[in-house]
């Protein structure tokens, strides 16, 4: 009786450590995501800048240029 009792105590603990393991990898899942998102997010935005700034040095060579014909 004493080996049942163990072997069913020990299941209890292993359910509540796997249900509290599944919680935090879906925490931790869920976190990261977050995080990709907001990463691709912010290098959208600087290959935004990045583009904005190629056409101003373009726009500024175009200006010299046509300053240096006149």
């Amino acid at each position: 009786m004493s080996i049942f009792h163990f072997l069913s105590s020990m299941g209890v603990w292993i359910m509540i450590i796997a249900v509290v393991a599944v919680g935090v990898w879906g925490k931790t899942r869920e976190h990261e995501l977050k995080i990709h998102q907001e990463l691709r997010i912010r290098e959208m935005e600087h290959e935004r800048h990045m583009k904005e700034l190629d056409l101003e040095i373009e726009k500024t060579k175009a200006q010299q240029a046509g300053q240096k014909v006149a």
